[in-house]
């Protein structure tokens, strides 16, 4: 995946906020939060009012360059944040009193007030920030206006790496400026044509200068391409002088990328722009960049159809849209020009293009599935982005693009900018497809919400959140009652006519249903409502799908379904809900967002965490402790509204749920304790399982999907006491989960731990502190808890687990991925094959060494294929060799070539990446080609007259080494003709002529008297090298040049050569250099004796002299 972000402003249309009125605006919301009662709805809508204010350029300007405004709200803003903490902890205590639905209310309320405030702050005054940073405190109106569409991509990139991060880029053009034309000139020209638009390249596109910066960087953290992007627009004197015109007008289209087709380097990082290497005939086309989420498939097709010039190291299929668009559009209009290239493109894709000739549009494509595009509708502006959160800063309303419908085009007009009527959308066939106030959707999340903060990672940022999560969907259910506790879920999440059924008896089956993650949630759900009931209700968890597609009734009456659910818009839940209800079933959702699907088809609604709990990690995990918190509160509930149980039971229960916050936060600081077992237990395990008994047995299922997600195993999921009669032969790594068992139970579990081990595999248990049964490989220990939620603390422990042994499999790539970087910035130094192949030999020569220590050590053992590791291993070797392209062809089979070495070598790295690649946050995918695009040397070689003549005399390109033609490429400045040709079939140690062409053809040959190989011609085929020489007999020049297919000299073929009688010195050096390195062996002969080597006399002696004659009688032409 990739990430697309556009930006198209205009002028601001209202003024910027008087420093009184935002201060007065923020006294106001504290007057309202102080009051009593406090009055949360009055200060929610005074905090907003100074967020809208302050967004867009008017909000820029008013903060920029006014340290004490910004002081002032600030300190304002600090007293709001403590008053809101003041009544968020009065909400955990509920000191007012509150019943649950009241106590709800409150809660939201205190959320939309949080939204404003964390705005105000993290989004206004950071953006102000980071704006003045880039443009300076005394910038004029136009360089803040500028920057700003800088800074809103910059952190719109920020959010969507993790849709890939392996490079990013932005572009922007800039038009209005009041630069001369002839300073222009220089300026530009100071900065050089680069024709692969790599970062810090500028074009004069005319009424546009185009800048674009760009970061490409295989290993590293999310933060740092956006981090590299700042620094090199910052440093750009050409740029910041554009924008202190007073009428510069900025528009940029910016990228985030995780690479599918072309490897990563600067050329492949998007944007791209139109260049060719050679032009195209005809009318100037216009100038145009863009950007591509999703494949091409068909972009091969397209350079061969249309003749596109591209250079060779641009492999991105990318690069096809911006050259395409131009061609097209020096015909027709640029909207057309658009549509018509889309049209051409197979695949599932979004593309954002963008033109010097008008520079205030932006021209949006989408179509398949997969990929997406949201239009946000900003303050004067459009912010475009591939998610919603790539928007939200600037914006809460959107418009969404829809690919699966045969695509949409959209173009959006600058003068309109933030507005419906700047928005012109299109079929792909050309038909008007208005846009409509219908379609503008609110967002359902804010920054605060899909902030990383200082996590490396979302994923362990939910993880740790997962105490507050619990935390906060305990908050004012659990009550005292006559000295014990009590849920108090409210009449919201239990209706008392569900109650009133309960109690009557006339609901007896109740059914827990969800997908995934929720209905293992669901799973726990049903075993502690089963034992709190004595089991006299009929009580089961199973998935929705099972239950639609197997357990429907006509009439379900009896029945109540609780359906779990963190979204509350899983299809196959409320599709199952609906069912339920339409048969008379009661229901009620355990769900995380409020305004759902699923919160408009329950009777009751029991929300998770504060009903808004945002998850950016793929592997949802604090969902999952918020769903059992919830699960556990509404099974005491139902249990009491039922009059079945034991009430002395559910207290305990409820006094070890409001504990488990603080269990789960200690088992948090044993993270490095996990992170130590995952780093050395995971990467050698190619099979895995996880096994739990009893309330084990749901954290054992929940662990396993977190690890299928994040390490891509297929693994298996067992009862503990059942392992042993299953798969225990592979020798798998086993998670056993223990927690919180004692006793016999925990006797009976290290048995089985016991047979694990003898039957060589690797047990890793989760148990109580301070258990010393288990022969393990490893025991993480957890506190003790009720042995009825010892599983969270077990799912908690797997978590982490999953996470590390991630980063774990990851790590083990970088060599690989630092061999891959080595070539990727070799191919963008612009070298030959040739010489990437001899710098190759110095520069991968560390991290080859640690991939075969690692082959050595079975580190890749569990997770790179024995097929992957083969291939690679023999190709770096190759690499590695005195001579790669021949020991590659050797090996291989294929015409050796360096492109055809490195392509492999690249392919095989890319692959073995792939297999480790865990990307933790994300989804991994596949690149689908990975060519380096560098230089097709072996072309130019084979173009050589003396080449060719050894081609046409029949030798096939298989049989001649990429050595042997190099050599022969290099004698060929030496050579004026070629007079003739005898082919020679070798076998074994006989010899024989297959054919003859030119002067050959009238002599004879010693072959024709005997088969024997020997001589010369045994030399050549015992050596395999060319051999230039003098015939003994007649005195004629000739080359000698093997034939050789899987490492054996199949034949000869001997070319009768007319040599030049000299050169000048420069190329007879080339000339010597590339043969038999003899010009290396006469230096060295020469200047042994005399001290220093006089290279014009190269110029004045005969070539075939220098050629021919032993080193030590060349040298004596410089003696004399």
């Amino acid at each position: 995946m990739c990430g697309i972000i556009g930006i198209v402003s205009r002028p601001p249309t209202r003024a910027a906020p008087e420093a009184v009125e935002l201060l007065a605006g923020l006294d106001r919301a504290a007057a309202s939060i102080s009051s009593v009662p406090a009055d949360v709805v009055g200060a929610t809508a005074h905090a907003g009012a100074i967020d809208e204010a302050l967004r867009g350029l008017p909000g820029v300007l008013a903060l920029v360059g006014h340290g004490d405004v910004v002081a002032a709200i600030s300190a304002r803003l600090d007293q709001l944040d403590a008053a809101t903490a003041d009544i968020e902890r009065g909400l955990d205590s509920n000191t007012a009193d509150f019943d649950a639905e009241r106590l709800e209310r409150a809660n939201a309320q205190l959320i939309d007030l949080k939204d404003a405030l964390w705005a105000v702050r993290h989004d206004r005054l950071r953006t102000a920030r980071e704006v003045e940073a880039l443009a300076g405190r005394d910038a004029p109106a136009s360089a803040l206006g500028g920057y700003l569409a800088v800074q809103q991509a910059f952190s719109a990139i920020d959010r969507l790496e993790v849709r890939g991060r392996d490079s990013a880029g932005i572009h922007v053009f800039v038009w209005g400026h009041d630069i001369d034309a002839g300073a222009l000139a220089t300026l530009v020209a100071e900065r050089g044509v680069d024709p692969l638009f790599q970062s810090g390249a500028v074009v004069d596109a005319g009424a546009c200068l185009s800048f674009v910066y760009k970061a490409a960087v295989e290993i590293g953290e999310l933060g740092d391409n956006t981090a590299a992007l700042r620094r090199a627009l910052n440093a750009d004197a050409l740029l910041r002088r554009a924008l202190q015109s007073p009428t510069a007008r900025v528009a940029l289209l910016g990228h985030t990328r995780w690479a599918s087709v072309g490897i990563i380097s600067e050329p492949n990082t998007h944007p791209l722009n139109s260049f060719e290497v050679e032009q195209p005939g005809g009318a100037t086309p216009p100038y145009v960049v863009a950007a591509l989420n999703g494949d091409v498939d068909n972009h091969a097709d397209l350079r061969a159809e249309h003749g596109l010039r591209i250079a060779p190291t641009i492999t991105t299929d990318a690069k096809v849209i911006p050259a395409l668009v131009a061609r097209h559009a020096a015909t027709t209009n640029l909207a057309e020009a658009f549509r018509r290239t889309v049209n051409e493109f197979d695949g599932s894709v979004a593309i954002g293009v963008a033109s010097a000739e008008a520079p205030s549009q932006l021209f949006l494509a989408l179509r398949g599935s997969g990929q997406g595009l949201y239009i946000g509708l900003a303050d004067d502006c459009y912010i475009v982005a591939s998610e919603p959160y790539g928007v939200v800063e600037e914006t809460a309303r959107y418009v969404r693009l829809d690919g699966e419908h045969g695509g949409e085009i959209v173009m959006l007009d600058g003068a309109n900018a933030g507005e419906l009527d700047g928005i012109v959308r299109i079929a792909y066939d050309g038909s008007p497809l208005p846009v409509s106030a219908t379609e503008v959707t609110t967002a359902e999340v804010t920054t605060r919400d899909i902030n990383r903060g200082d996590f490396p990672h979302f994923l362990l940022k939910e993880i740790s959140e997962a105490p507050l999560s619990f935390a906060k969907t305990l908050r004012g259910k659990i009550i005292e009652r006559e000295g014990l506790l009590c849920a108090d879920v409210g009449q919201r999440a239990l209706p008392d006519d569900v109650a009133a059924r309960l109690a009557a008896g006339t609901i007896t089956r109740i059914r827990v249903i969800g997908q995934g993650t929720a209905a293992v949630a669901g799973q726990s759900t049903a075993a502690i409502l089963d034992e709190l009931t004595n089991a006299t209700l009929d009580v089961d968890a199973i998935t929705a799908t099972e239950l639609s597609g197997f357990g429907m009734r006509l009439d379900m009456s009896d029945t109540l379904a609780i359906a779990v659910s963190q979204s509350g818009t899983t299809t196959d839940t409320n599709r199952t809900v609906d069912l339920l209800r339409s048969r008379g079933a009661a229901v009620i959702g355990i769900v995380n967002r409020r305004s759902s699907d699923l919160t408009d088809k329950a009777d009751g609604v029991l929300y998770t965490s504060d009903g808004r709990d945002v998850e950016m990690s793929v592997a949802s995990t604090k969902a999952f402790y918020a769903q059992v918190a919830a699960g556990v509160l509404l099974s005491c509930a139902i249990a009491e509204a039922t009059g079945l149980g034991d009430a002395r039971r559910r207290s305990e229960l409820l006094a070890s749920l409001r504990e488990l916050p603080d269990a789960l936060r200690e088992v948090l600081t044993r993270r490095d304790v996990i992170a130590d077992v995952a780093r050395r237990l995971a990467p050698p395990k190619r099979y895995w399982a996880v096994v739990g008994n009893g309330p084990n047995k749901v954290a054992a299922e929940e662990v396993r999907i977190k690890l299928s997600e994040l390490c891509y195993k297929s693994m298996a999921c067992d009862s503990t006491e059942d392992k042993k009669h299953i798969d225990l032969s592979s020798e798998p790594l086993i998670l056993v989960c223990a927690a919180g068992l004692v006793g016999s139970t925990a006797d009976d579990v290290a048995k089985e731990v016991a047979i694990f081990t003898a039957h060589k595999a690797t047990p890793i248990v989760i148990a109580n502190d301070g258990e010393t049964r288990y022969d393990a490989a490893a025991t993480i220990s957890v506190p003790p808890v009720d042995p009825a939620l010892g599983f969270v603390l077990s799912s908690m422990v797997g978590h982490l687990f999953g996470y590390e042994a991630a980063l774990a499999i990851d790590a083990s790539a970088n060599p690989l991925r630092e061999a891959r970087e080595t070539i990727e910035r070799l191919v963008g130094e612009q070298l030959s094959g040739d010489e990437v192949v001899a710098r190759l030999r110095i520069d991968v020569r560390q991290p080859v060494e640690r991939f075969q220590d690692g082959l050595r050590s079975g580190l890749y053992d569990g997770h790179l294929e024995a097929s992957t590791a083969t291939r690679l291993y023999g190709l770096l070797r190759d690499v590695s060799s005195d001579r790669p392209v021949e020991q590659y062809q050797h090996q291989s089979g294929k015409i050796g070539t360096p492109a055809a070495l490195i392509d492999d070598v690249v392919t095989a790295l890319t692959r073995a990446i792939e297999e480790l690649t865990r990307p933790v946050d994300t989804i991994k995918h596949q690149a689908k080609t990975v060519t380096v695009g560098i230089s097709r040397s072996d072309e130019d070689v084979i173009n050589r007259p003396l080449v060719q003549a050894v081609l046409e005399a029949g030798a096939g390109r298989d049989v001649l080494s990429y050595r042997t033609l190099k050599v022969l490429a290099d004698l060929d400045p030496a050579v004026a003709d070629v007079r003739g040709f005898t082919r020679y079939r070798i076998d074994g140690d006989t010899i024989s002529i297959i054919d003859r062409g030119g002067i050959s053809c009238d002599l004879t040959s010693r072959v024709e008297n005997g088969a024997d190989l020997r001589g010369t011609k045994h030399r050549v085929a015992s050596e395999r090298e060319v051999l230039v020489a003098v015939g003994r007999s007649d005195g004629r020049t000739v080359a000698f040049v093997p034939e050789v297919k899987g490492g054996e000299t199949t034949g000869i073929t001997l070319l009768h050569l007319a040599f030049h009688d000299r050169l000048p010195a420069e190329v007879m050096r080339g000339v010597l250099q590339g043969y038999d390195r003899r010009y290396d062996r006469l230096v060295d002969w020469v200047t042994e004796t005399e001290g220093s080597f006089d290279e014009s006399l190269l110029g004045e002696l005969p070539v075939a002299e220098l050629l021919i004659e032993p080193i030590s009688d060349a040298a004596d032409h410089w003696r004399r």
